[in-house]
């Protein structure tokens, strides 16, 4: 086995071992959700893998490519396990943990393995198809450098949106509200926007050839994850629950794709 063959053997057996590690991190540390630094940081590991193992390769891409691919997947995950971890550290454990371990019954920790890491390992290894596939044939041509056009509109929309949102937390004069203002006006979810563009510009700068073409499946993984999956659903399911407001702000405010406020018949001196 050669080539992108044997690459990909080698990163799914790798991202298995990475995320057994993680577990028992996250066993030792008593918090299940230790996986969130795991899933930026994973995609890192794939990246840099990949671009050592390709370089060894006979078919390996071009090199300016292979080193944008891998830049941009390193710089993305590199600043998404930091933030996480950051917002992680000194406070609770994420409420969506607490609850599947209490509806996991007996062994919480062997179904949360599972259910939870074993599950993320293998979307992670799935979504990161494309930065494998383009460091073996292609070029950089047109299409690559619209991939980088748009990784940049999805990391400066991911960006910007979490800090926008670390500040909003952070102030005490804001508990209980909405955060509204900012990018939040336009998109309830601008993070997790920009991070399902992130993964359509990396897929676009695999798009030389066309096996990197045919992973389109992973961009649409990510985005239905992030958009109708495990993203944006069970964290609004809570704040509908916890935020007065946050009704009011569903019905003016586009789900995932930034669009102008709607106008809605609630003024906004009702807001709490």
């Amino acid at each position: 086995m050669t080539g992108v063959g044997l690459n990909l053997a080698v990163t799914a057996a790798a991202t298995l071992l990475a995320v057994v590690a993680t577990f028992g991190i996250a066993l030792r540390r008593g918090r299940y959700d230790t996986v969130d630094t795991f899933w930026g940081l994973g995609f890192v590991f794939v990246a840099v893998e990949t671009f050592v193992l390709s370089g060894t390769q006979a078919g390996a891409g071009d090199l300016a490519l292979r080193i944008t691919v891998t830049a941009l997947t390193l710089v993305w995950g590199l600043r998404l396990a930091v933030h996480l971890h950051l917002r992680n550290h000194g406070v609770a454990e994420d409420p969506r943990y607490v609850a599947m371990a209490q509806r996991a019954g007996e062994r919480p920790a062997a179904k949360i393995f599972v259910r939870v890491y074993l599950v993320q390992a293998a979307v992670l290894w799935l979504v990161s198809l494309p930065v494998q596939f383009a460091q073996y044939g292609g070029g950089f041509g047109v299409t690559a450098w619209i991939g980088v056009l748009v990784w940049l509109t999805g990391f400066t929309f991911e960006t910007i949106g979490d800090e926008q949102l670390r500040r909003f937390r952070a102030d005490p004069r804001t508990k209980g509200t909405v955060l509204d203002t900012g990018l939040w006006r336009y998109t309830r979810h601008p993070n997790y926007f920009g991070d399902a563009c992130v993964w359509w510009g990396l897929y676009l700068l695999a798009c030389g050839t066309w096996a990197g073409a045919a992973t389109i499946l992973a961009p649409l993984a990510m985005t239905y994850t992030l958009a109708r999956g495990t993203g944006k659903p069970l964290l609004e399911k809570g704040l509908e629950r916890t935020r007065p407001g946050y009704a009011d702000y569903v019905k003016r405010t586009s789900g995932f794709v930034p669009l102008p406020p709607r106008r809605t018949v609630t003024p906004p001196s009702s807001r709490r």
